[in-house]
């Protein structure tokens, strides 16, 4: 007997969806084209699906600010969340309602019949129920992980983007960059756009276009950026045909921030949206950003970030050092079992000057107790065994001095909590 009738929330729906495949990652498309097919979701203008290691949700996020300046309404589909599952499905620029997620929802189950889903496979497939019942007119859809199998890649798109490839997700993807490229190249599609964001590509991605026949863009050949030569707090940025000069930078910091927001232009260039292509206009998109855990900085005393990688680590250290930061800083890292613990603690050995392990919740968490015997032994400090995150976040707040930064890292699944209890306290 299926039980959803008896649902009347998401905290009924949610765990629920958890019991619905015996393993938390199951690639594959058959079973989301299967469904896909049945419930007949009226397709938008224009779909563009983002891949990539690193900075996938700034580039959607980006996508999103510069299209809505145009007036279009978006349907964008990101993961994981950081305090709610609504964060998940953004409609014109807010977050799903409980009402709108849950209609999706049980339109899904009442056509899936047998067919067993994921949680991330049963939520992509409500998340384009619910662009389609709001009527959106683009969808700026974000790939869980790899790309050629992916419940995402399910969708057809009219141009892609992939970031970046490092190493992560090694035990789906491969255990070296050329085989997660090849995964990550299989949202490519015969004569359609695909950017790639990053100078360096693996041999995979430019394989796989050739034999695709995608239209593949890369950064450096054919588009480039730079710090404006007058002003070098702007930036410009060259595409095929447009060039824009005196960009103001990001809202979200970094560099590599200047990076995503290139492949992001170039994309919308790629798709022929010429008039989106204004300095002025870009600047004020890209500065009305505002993506929480993204080198978040909350009162000169925290500083969040999702990084889980070591490129994004790395990315993270360079932060650190950029602020010149006066006091002592104590990392509290919560981790995925499945992550290079050694590649992201690497970048953090000289910045970071104590450590706390926590235990993140999920299938696939890294318990405490065995995350803090590996960082201690790669960094040769203490690391404090904290299960419970909020203690770890008490007694760093308790021990912290005026100049002291509290750095809190290692996954979603960790800034989120951290996120909720500064709200709180």
């Amino acid at each position: 007997m299926n039980p959803t009738g008896s649902f009347t929330s998401l905290q009924d729906w949610l765990p629920w969806l958890e019991t619905l495949s015996p393993r938390e990652i199951v690639l594959g498309l058959e079973r989301v084209e299967d469904v896909l097919g049945r419930l007949s979701v009226k397709r938008p203008k224009l779909v563009v699906n983002v891949a990539g290691t690193n900075g996938k949700g700034s580039s959607v996020a980006m996508f999103e600010a510069l299209l809505r300046k145009d007036g279009m309404r978006i349907g964008c589909y990101t993961s994981p969340h950081l305090i709610r599952y609504n964060e998940r499905i953004r409609i014109a620029g807010k977050s799903a309602s409980d009402a709108e997620i849950l209609v999706a929802l049980e339109r899904v189950e009442a056509v899936r019949g047998d067919t067993p889903l994921t949680f991330f496979e049963f939520g992509t497939l409500a998340a384009l129920v619910a662009f389609a019942r709001a009527d959106v007119e683009v969808w700026i859809l974000e790939v869980g992980m790899g790309g050629r199998l992916d419940a995402v890649n399910a969708i057809d798109p009219d141009a892609s983007l992939i970031t970046n490839v490092s190493l992560d997700h090694c035990a789906w993807l491969g255990d070296n960059i050329e085989s997660i490229a090849k995964e990550k190249a299989g949202v490519m599609r015969r004569a359609k756009p695909v950017i790639f964001g990053s100078e360096s590509v693996p041999q995979a991605i430019m394989d796989y276009a050739t034999e695709s026949g995608a239209d593949l863009r890369i950064a450096g050949k054919d588009f480039s950026f730079g710090a404006d030569q007058a002003d070098f707090s702007t930036w410009s940025w060259h595409g095929s045909r447009i060039e824009l000069n005196g960009l103001q930078r990001p809202a979200l910091p970094g560099d590599v921030q200047v990076a995503n927001a290139a492949a992001v232009l170039a994309v919308i260039e790629a798709l022929g949206l010429d008039h989106l292509l204004e300095s002025a206009q870009v600047s004020d998109a890209l500065a009305s950003i505002d993506l929480r855990g993204r080198f978040q900085v909350i009162d000169n005393r925290w500083i969040l970030d999702v990084a889980h990688n070591p490129q994004a680590a790395a990315v993270l250290a360079d932060r650190l050092n950029e602020r010149q930061i006066e006091g002592r800083i104590t990392a509290i890292v919560g981790m995925l079992a499945d992550k290079d613990v050694e590649g992201f603690v690497a970048p953090l050995l000289d910045i970071v000057d104590s450590w706390i392990a926590v235990s993140v919740t999920g299938s696939r968490a890294q318990s405490a107790g065995k995350l803090a015997p590996m960082v201690a032994d790669l960094t040769g400090k203490p690391c404090l065994v904290m299960d419970d995150p909020n203690d770890a976040f008490r007694f760093a707040d308790e021990q912290a001095g005026e100049n002291d930064v509290i750095l809190v890292a290692g996954s979603f699944y960790i800034v989120g909590p951290a996120l909720k209890w500064i709200e709180a306290n």
